[in-house]
């Protein structure tokens, strides 16, 4: 029998044989970075620059990203003062929306910041832990992460058409 040889940054490879939880978490995590490896080395310019008709740029990818990660799971599976679940288009538009002191460096520890937190906060709930959502009813902490991998792996293969309009680069490593 052949050895196979798997490249071990590709955590749902890893995890094939891993319980459902293992999976889903493996899978978000791969598809979190690679949008951070599609930012990375990029100018803040570069990351900036809108090279389609819409807002959506890499930095502005990265911005909305973790507005997304604080909204499905913070501010749904354990609001604190304050935290107001964004409901409307306007705020998923505006969410890309650079601010003039925004950098590469600044938006992705901003978003490795959201992701931690989101890693803390779903680690408290079961898969079936139900929560109440302004839109849809219920959802379950399986269906938040279904849905934050299939966002995430979305925006991953924009970031990656963007990245190669920007400078050749492709590929997921």
């Amino acid at each position: 029998m052949t050895e196979i040889s798997i490249d071990p940054t590709l955590g749902p490879v890893l995890a094939r044989t891993g319980d459902e939880r293992a999976v889903l978490e493996s899978f978000l995590d791969f598809h979190r970075s690679v949008v951070l490896r599609k930012v990375r080395g990029l100018s803040d310019a570069d990351a900036a620059r809108r090279l389609v008709p819409s807002a959506t740029t890499l930095a502005g990818l990265l911005r909305h990203l973790a507005l997304v990660e604080r909204n499905w799971f913070p501010c749904l599976l354990a609001p604190g003062p304050g935290d107001v679940y964004l409901t409307s288009e306007e705020d998923a538009v505006t969410s890309f929306v650079l601010a003039p002191d925004d950098t590469v460096e600044h938006l992705a520890a901003g978003y490795e910041q959201a992701c931690a937190r989101s890693r803390e906060v779903a680690a408290r709930f079961d898969l079936d832990h139900v929560v109440p959502h302004p839109q849809l009813g219920e959802v379950s902490l399986r269906w938040i992460l279904v849905h934050m991998i299939e966002e995430t792996a979305r925006h991953a293969g924009q970031a990656d058409i963007l990245r190669e309009l920007t400078d050749g680069r492709t590929g997921t490593l």
